[in-house]
This record gives structure tokens, C-alpha cells and sequence, in this order.
């Protein structure tokens, strides 16, 4: 099994930069979203134009602002992957801030004109996707995808600047769903930074270690497994019984992120998901699983989703390993 690419594949070595080279830039689909929890779609000259960048209060030292860290995410790409097609980022923002100049200090809101508004948007999520690098898992295509996430509530902004938290992942989207499809290896769930500098050298360092191959081998592997109707039932049950365990049980069970609104999601797409439900079968394969878990997830809000499709793909491992005879999962399964 190989990647497909039209150039180069992914290894650990980036591939020499070519600086007269530009990168294609490829048009980013619309149709679907990655995420859809009480987000907005927004561009980068958005960003770059009508919001305003927080500060430190102590020091009035600038935050890494949203639209620096998808440009540094940018760069890297384009250094990493010189020759493959790029999209342009798809981004979606939350929690929207608000305020005013201070020429407009007094002002009635419904009489605020444009110029006099300020905003920016307290967390923000984007992906990066290379459609010339994909590779056919269980009958759907997938494209490598890359992005993060960047939350100022994570931050204290009342103090001095300090180093700055992050979250980058590399991993594939499922190009019928959107779903996307990230492990441990291409993860990080909080990287810190002072700097633009300091924050690409932390990216760089995550894609150059990223086993693209072995992540697809485990996704490959997800549609040999089958889990019988009885066992996912089981798994139901335990889900929602799991957040009210006592402490001292719950220590000794692997980590389940999803809630119950989103385990009784799971359960409806089981009957009703037209691409990964049972389709009527007394049980449902692994993959088809791992993308009601994927799709479930996508309803979290920003500051959560990657976690939770990080904890999507190491649930359905661990119940392919207990499928195999490994007891750590087993109290999922019964």
C-alpha cells in the first residue's frame, strides 16, 4: 500500500524548497463543512482586514494573531510539499468579540457605524487540504489535510505576554464526509510559542515526524474488523454510563472524549447514516464505525473537536486490538 501522490511521498525528510517555485493553489470545496458546531466560515482577508489583534494587558505585547498562524502553517506546507496542489484554507471562527473605537465611546449600539465597530473572534479552527496526495481506504478517497486550532480563552490575556498555546494536527479527510482523520503521531495538542519563528519550527518538527504510511495502514485495517450488533449496543450503553463512573473506576479505563449527545449520535447514524450506518446488517465494520465516531465529533465546539477525532481514532484501534484478544478495551465491549 502506497500513498498516491503526483510528485513526491510523505517522509521524514522535507523536500528541497524551491524558492522560484510557487505552489498551485487549488480552490477549497464549499459543499461541506469539517466542523459545525456554532461556527462561521470566514477567509483569511477577513481576518487580515476587518478584526483586530488582542494584547497582553500588562505588557500591550501582541498576541500571534489568528491570521499569523495560518499563514506560518502555510509557509510550512509550501516548504514541506513544494510541488503538490494546495488549497486555500478553509477557516471557521466562534465566539464572536465585539467593541468599538474610542470615538464611539457613549454611542447607542443601533447607532454605531461600521468604521466605529471592532471585532475579533475569540477561537478559530482551519485545514489545509493537498488534494494531489491521497490514497483509497475501504472504498473512499482521502486527501492529506493539515491545520489547527487556536482558542484565546486558553489564553490569560490580563497578564504579561508569555508563550502562547497551539494546536496543529497532519492527518487525511474523508473526502464524502469531510470527516477528518487524525492519530496521536499527528497531533499536538498544545504547542507553545513566543514567536512566528518558534511557532514554524514547531510545526516543521510535527510534520517531518508524522508516519503518514503506518496511519493509513490502521485505517486500512479498520474495514477487515467487524463489531456484531450485540457489541455495539454494549458499547452505547457503556458510553453513556462511562461520565458517571466513580474516579477510582474510571482511572482504569481508556479515555472516551465523545459526550452522550454525541454517543446518541452515534447510535441514530447506526440505522440512519447513508455512507457508514449498518445498512440493515446484524453488525458494521470498523471504518464505518470510526466515521459515525468522526462524524459525531464534528458537533463539538472548536476548542474540543480535535481531541475528540484524535480519541475517535484511538477508540476504534482499541476495539480492532480487542477484537484480536487485548483486554483493554474490553470494558467498552463487554
Amino acid at each position: 500500500m502506497e500513498l498516491i501522490t503526483v510528485h513526491n511521498n510523505i517522509n521524514n525528510e522535507p523536500p528541497p524548497f524551491i524558492v522560484d517555485d510557487e505552489p498551485v493553489i487549488a480552490e477549497k470545496e464549499t459543499n461541506q463543512q469539517f466542523i459545525q458546531a456554532n461556527t462561521d466560515e470566514v477567509d483569511l482577508d477577513h481576518l487580515k482586514r476587518d478584526c483586530i489583534i488582542p494584547n497582553f494587558s500588562k505588557d500591550n505585547e501582541t498576541t500571534i494573531s489568528h491570521q499569523e498562524f495560518i499563514e506560518v502553517a502555510q509557509e510550512s506546507i509550501y516548504k514541506l510539499f513544494p510541488h503538490e496542489q494546495i488549497s486555500l484554507p478553509d477557516i471557521r471562527v466562534s465566539h464572536q468579540i465585539k467593541g468599538r473605537i474610542p470615538e464611539a465611546i457613549g454611542k447607542p449600539a443601533k447607532e454605531l457605524q461600521e468604521f466605529e465597530k471592532t471585532i475579533y473572534y475569540e477561537r478559530m479552527a482551519f485545514v489545509i487540504n493537498l488534494p494531489t496526495i491521497r490514497n483509497v481506504v475501504n472504498g473512499n478517497e482521502l486527501s492529506l489535510s493539515i491545520g489547527g486550532v487556536r482558542a484565546y480563552n486558553q489564553e490569560n490575556l490580563y497578564c504579561k505576554k508569555t508563550m502562547e498555546k497551539f494546536k496543529i494536527f497532519i492527518g487525511f479527510q474523508n473526502s464524502v464526509c469531510t470527516n477528518l482523520c487524525i492519530n496521536t503521531d499527528g497531533f499536538k495538542g498544545e504547542l507553545r510559542a513566543s514567536s512566528p519563528q518558534q511557532l514554524r519550527e514547531e510545526i516543521m518538527m510535527l510534520f517531518q515526524s508524522y508516519n503518514a504510511e503506518q496511519h493509513l495502514k490502521d485505517m486500512h485495517s479498520f474495514g477487515v474488523y467487524e463489531l456484531p450488533e450485540k457489541q455495539f449496543a454494549q458499547f452505547i450503553g457503556r458510553a453513556r454510563l462511562y461520565h458517571y463512573l466513580p474516579k477510582q473506576l474510571r482511572q482504569h479505563i481508556p479515555t472516551l472524549e465523545l459526550n452522550d449527545g454525541q454517543i446518541n449520535a452515534v447510535a441514530k447514524a447506526y440505522y440512519e447514516d447513508e455512507n457508514f450506518g449498518s445498512f440493515g446488517n446484524s453488525s458494521i465494520n470498523l471504518w464505518n464505525l470510526y466515521n459515525l465516531f468522526t462524524g459525531a465529533t464534528k458537533s463539538s465546539y472548536i476548542d474540543t473537536f480535535l481531541e475528540r477525532t484524535v480519541n475517535a481514532h484511538q477508540l476504534t484501534k482499541g476495539f480492532r486490538n480487542a477484537l484480536e484478544g487485548d483486554t483493554t478495551y474490553q470494558w467498552f465491549l463487554g
